[in-house]
Formats: C-alpha cells, sequence, structure tokens
C-alpha cells in the first residue's frame, strides 16, 4: 500500500511498510521540517518533473563505514600527487547544480529536479545539507552533496567532470569528518569496491535512532 501524504500534516508511515521497490508515499511537500523527519527514519525523496512527490525507505540499504573504507592503489597515488584540491561547504549550489546536469551512462534526464535543488539549498543555509568540492586549480571537477544526521551522512549524488575527482570527494568525506556511517542509497559496483555494503532498513534504523539531529558546521577534522 502507497500512502498518500497529507501537506498539512507532518507525518510519514513507518518505513517498513514500504513496498517492494521501496515506494513508501506519495505528495506531501519538501519544507525542511518534513525532508530532516523523512532522514531520520530512513525515507528520502526521490522522483521526476512529471510525477508527483515520492518518497522512498528501501528494505536493504547500500552504506559505507569509514573505517572500511577501500583505497586502491591507483587511488592512493591520486591522492598523493595532490592534484587535486578539496573543500566543504563553499559551493553548494553549484556542486548540486552539476549533480543535476552532468549526464551518466544510462540514465536519461534528473531526479535532481528545481524544486529539489532549491529544497536541499535552503537545508545547506540551515546547517542540515553539505557539500564536498573537489578542484583542480580554480575550476570546480567533481564534488557530492547530502544530509547529516548526527554522525550518518545521508549522500544524495556526486559528480565528476574528470577522472577520480568523485572519488577524491567520497574518501575526503570518509577520513576528514568522524562519520559513523554514509548512506549511499543505490548500490553501485565502483562503491562497493570502495567498501560499501548491504545493511537491512532495520539495522539502518537503529543506527539513526542513535544520532542527534542539529545544525551542524561542517568542518574537517585536519
Amino acid at each position: 500500500m502507497i500512502f498518500q501524504l497529507d501537506e498539512n500534516e507532518l507525518v510519514f508511515p513507518h518505513p517498513s511498510l514500504a513496498d517492494e521497490d521501496g515506494l513508501l508515499a506519495v505528495g506531501g511537500d519538501l519544507r525542511t521540517e518534513r525532508l530532516l523527519l523523512a532522514y531520520e527514519n530512513a525515507i528520502f525523496p526521490w522522483y521526476s518533473e512529471d510525477t508527483p512527490i515520492l518518497w522512498y525507505a528501501p528494505h536493504d540499504r547500500f552504506v559505507l563505514y569509514p573505517q572500511r573504507l577501500k583505497i586502491s592503489k591507483s587511488m592512493q597515488q591520486v591522492l598523493r600527487s595532490r592534484k587535486f584540491r578539496v573543500s566543504c561547504d563553499t559551493a553548494f549550489d553549484r556542486v548540486i547544480q552539476y549533480c543535476a546536469s552532468v549526464s551518466r551512462k544510462d540514465q536519461d534526464g534528473t531526479w535532481i529536479v528545481d524544486d529539489m535543488q532549491q529544497a536541499y539549498s535552503k537545508l545547506h543555509r540551515e546547517g542540515f545539507a553539505h557539500s564536498i568540492e573537489v578542484w583542480q586549480g580554480e575550476e570546480l571537477v567533481g564534488g557530492l552533496y547530502g544530509v547529516q544526521v548526527g554522525k550518518v551522512f545521508c549522500g544524495e549524488s556526486m559528480f565528476s567532470l574528470v577522472s577520480n575527482a568523485s572519488k577524491v570527494a567520497l574518501i575526503f568525506l570518509a577520513q576528514r569528518f568522524g562519520l559513523e556511517l554514509i548512506d549511499c542509497q543505490i548500490p553501485s559496483e565502483h562503491l562497493e569496491r570502495m567498501g560499501a555494503e548491504t545493511i537491512s532498513q532495520k539495522e539502518y534504523l537503529h543506527i539513526l535512532e542513535q544520532q542527534e539531529n542539529q545544525p551542524y558546521a561542517f568542518q574537517a577534522a585536519l
């Protein structure tokens, strides 16, 4: 059963009630309070221009424990080369725009529609959404963004304009911020090679229940 959300009522059904594909609810809005409630309960929006807002709560979750991060020898060489400079929260709007516009193999269009970009930019201004930027000289060539719930970073999307740039962003995120878990949402081979794995929704919810959600100044621990 897919639940219809009321814009005037700030509530979600339990994520365990999602259908086989993870679809839990439809409708509602993207105001800050609803988005934060969603992420605190392992729920996220994922839809396109021609659909209403769709809310997903997958029964299995693809995650990366930072301490289990695997860095290949070739990536270690890339990191040592210092060909990239990495920053955080200096170009959030540009990162989300690139994530929405950079074409990907086997993907038509984008789910990061204009309303999503505006909603997450507002989350960023309020201290809940953050970005990692990867630069080559003065050019932004890669990055990622997501929502932080305590020590859990819920990754939304990443992009690369040059080889390895998004991997550098992920490694920086995993190594520098004292995170307990990075939620990758959707399985991918390259993330699996970097150590990402699948856990149950129940296990993921248990981790989220231990978190204190508040605005964070997203600063790397040097």
